[in-house]
């Protein structure tokens, strides 16, 4: 068997501090340990622990196979790591590194910012006792080291599948998931609401939030530190610094210059006056401790010496938090010694430590990737090459860039907004193309929209390109700043509808309901990615009112584009009757209008003839559309990809204000359930929501009074 890794460590390392051996920790174990580490793996190849000569860190050398992990298969939850010795916690790091590459290069998911945050998480769980102690993790995309160490290294292997591991922290997944997250900025927040609730219940745990700099862009953050700051309690926030303000596919070109003064500010930001006295409280008590002790107190000292300005006033010092930084995220030594000093000392308040950290770091394929390596598929891990599985047809995203660049070429007045999000949006290569009329707000929804719909009072045509799950941060924006106000901005809600392996929290199952309910708004779904481009052509066009339009992530189904990508114009509220039928029609909307078509097909094998109509629109409604469905058939089903409340509950209130009702028809409205879809495979999800064509075909036989043959569908 090929060796998967090996650990290279120098001659040579002089440590800034001296750490003396747990007295629970018997040191000759410790050179067993080490023995044994090094000993060959199980075909009897010598495994080399040799050390570097300049920093003493460890290098790995990535390959196919498993890699040995030591000292990481003895630690099956953060208690097994209380007594590690320094270079122990070393050891484990890069262990826990190669043990991430691998795990992720079978699997996919998020990598480079979980190689980011190694060191800290080792740090973190040797210095606190989860699940007493709490970690918030913001996003939660960088968990998976945390997952790693706290009971889940064995169920790595089902990361983002159907029944297997979230992508993001989970309540209900792991007592040590303290807080369930998946969007930015929540964690400050939530953290001094459990340090408030510990306060009130006179308890003396840890509450730690681990927050980004990106996060850092939204205001959420910074009305969590105002109250922090106000309220005063026991809160560490540690604010991880990858100088990334938006994801590395923020362009074509990787990572976007940041957005705003937030980053300039990191750079000078400095120690405050408070964190001075503070650290002249623990130089008192440390001197009085003894030498080791007080070199640590110094390391402390050295981290935040020269960084006081002449008012000793800092943007976090000024909302109330002590400020301890810049520290090296990727010195474990620092990281341990650091947060012990604050975990011991007994002055009150909110502290924010700033670390330093690399997105990939220590997998060169992932520092080398323009992109980081970000979000991967299954890749080779000596390499970092992903195994990307070839399509006939491109990504809904990619179709709706590629149809705006189009409109944009014609029309001077189309500028784009995205939040962080140039990749996952498609805007990338809008910004390629038109780099002064695209604009990246920062992880900042609200502030898209309201800045979109200021572009639209003063006559440009914005196109607000966010995801559907995103979008319901800055709800109150739509309504209060667009929809009131009758702006002509253009909503582009990506992730529509089920999104697979992301799961609930990126799942755009409310968009349809909460955007058709309000009185001024265009509502439109794509059955396909032509039909996408012709309703970036009608969005456009509409200039007197604001309007959207929500599209699935995956790929195209091959339909007919339209010449040079560029759309036609649809008459607003006019949908389409795709198959003719007898007795019953299903009017979809949006994507799933395939799986209706595809249930048609199934149905014609039991020689039942249905209907199928894309309705196009959900505001306004094609009313003559659904008169002549309801006139021709005994059975009306709508089916969407969306929550209770959406287009099905538009089109009963428009048959029952009709009177139609009131007639012989029967009327099914199929929507996804009334609860949150768990990640999984997307056709696995679709099954679990019922909407798929077998699902469809199933209450169509029902309705038709034969349930036996139904139940062969179900």
């Amino acid at each position: 068997m090929a060796v998967s890794g090996t650990l290279i460590r120098s001659n040579q390392y002089f440590s800034a501090f001296v750490n003396t051996p747990s007295p629970r920790f018997n040191p000759s174990c410790r050179k067993q340990f080490c023995l044994k580490a090094s000993a060959g793996n199980t075909d009897g190849e010598e495994r080399k622990l040799t050390r570097k000569e300049k920093d003493g860190g460890w290098k790995i050398e990535y390959t196919v196979e498993k890699p040995a992990t030591p000292l990481l298969d003895t630690i099956n939850y953060p208690a097994h790591m209380k007594n590690l010795s320094t270079q122990d916690l070393k050891q484990l790091a890069a262990e826990l590194r190669m043990d991430i590459v691998h795990s992720v290069s079978q699997t996919g998911g998020h990598l480079s910012s979980s190689l980011g945050v190694v060191e800290l998480s080792v740090a973190l769980h040797h210095v606190f006792s989860t699940p007493d102690d709490k970690i918030i993790w913001d996003v939660g995309h960088q968990a998976y080291p945390h997952k790693i160490l706290t009971g889940r290294r064995s169920k790595m292997h089902t990361m983002r599948k159907t029944s297997g591991l979230a992508g993001f922290p989970k309540r209900d997944e792991s007592v040590h998931d303290a807080f369930g997250v998946g969007h930015s900025s929540t964690s400050i927040s939530a953290g001094l609401g459990m340090a408030v609730a510990r306060d009130l219940l006179g308890k003396n745990n840890n509450i730690i939030s681990v927050i980004g700099d990106g996060a850092m862009t939204a205001g959420q953050a910074y009305e969590a530190m105002n109250n922090a700051g106000y309220l005063d309690s026991n809160l560490i926030v540690i604010l991880n610094d990858n100088k990334q303000v938006s994801l590395p596919t923020a362009t074509l070109d990787g990572p976007a210059t940041p957005v705003g003064a937030l980053s300039s500010a990191l750079t000078k930001l400095q120690a405050s006056t408070q964190f001075r006295k503070l650290r002249e409280a623990a130089k008192s008590i440390t001197k009085q401790i003894g030498g080791q002790t007080h070199e640590v107190a110094a390391k402390v000292d050295e981290y935040a010496r020269g960084m006081i300005n002449a008012s000793g006033s800092t943007l976090f010092e000024e909302l109330g938090l002590y400020y301890i930084g810049p520290v090296d995220g990727h010195n474990v030594e620092d990281l341990v010694n650091i947060l012990q000093r604050v975990k011991a000392m007994p002055a009150p308040g909110p502290v924010l430590i700033h670390i330093m950290t690399e997105k990939g770091k220590g997998y060169p394929p992932a520092e080398a990737a323009a992109d980081r390596m970000h979000g991967v598929v299954k890749f080779d891990p000596p390499t970092g090459k992903q195994f990307k599985t070839k399509s006939p047809t491109l990504s809904y995203t990619q179709y709706f860039a590629e149809s705006l660049i189009k409109e944009a070429e014609t029309d001077e007045k189309i500028v784009a907004i995205h939040a962080a999000m140039g990749g996952g949006t498609g805007l990338n290569y809008f910004q390629k193309r038109f780099p002064d009329r695209c604009f990246d707000v920062g992880i900042a929804e609200q502030h898209a929209v309201t800045f979109a719909a200021g572009l639209a009072a003063e006559g440009l045509k914005p196109f607000c390109a966010i995801y559907s799950s995103f979008l319901q941060r800055g709800y109150d924006q739509v309504v209060h700043d667009v929809d009131l106000q009758k702006l002509p901005v253009r909503f582009a809600m990506d992730r529509a509808g089920l999104v697979g392996a992301d799961g609930p929290t990126h799942c755009g199952a409310f968009d349809i309901t909460y955007m058709a309910c309000l009185p001024n708004m265009v509502v439109m779904a794509p059955s396909d990615e032509a039909e996408l481009m012709h309703m970036v052509a009608t969005a456009a066009v509409i200039d007197d009112r604001p309007s959207c339009f929500r599209f699935p992530r995956g790929n195209g189904i091959g339909a007919v584009l339209p010449a040079h990508n560029k759309g036609t114009p649809i008459e607003i509220g006019k949908g389409r009757i795709l198959m003719e039928g007898s007795r019953v029609a299903i009017l979809g909307y949006g994507s799933i209008v395939q799986q209706c078509v595809g249930a048609a097909n199934m149905l014609k094998t039991r020689d039942i003839s249905v209907t199928v109509a894309d309705a196009r629109f959900c505001k306004p409604l094609d009313t003559e559309l659904i008169k002549q469905l309801t006139k021709e058939h005994e059975i009306l089903i709508t089916v969407e990809e969306g929550s209770i409340g959406g287009f099905g509950s538009h089109v009963s209130h428009y048959l029952s204000l009709s009177g139609i009702l009131d007639g012989p028809l029967k009327l099914r409205a199929m929507v996804l359930p009334d609860r949150y879809i768990d990640h999984g495979a997307p056709q696995d999800q679709l099954e679990e929501a019922g909407l798929s064509s077998r699902q469809i075909s199933a209450t169509v036989l029902s309705l038709l009074g034969r349930p036996k043959e139904a139940l062969q569908f179900a």
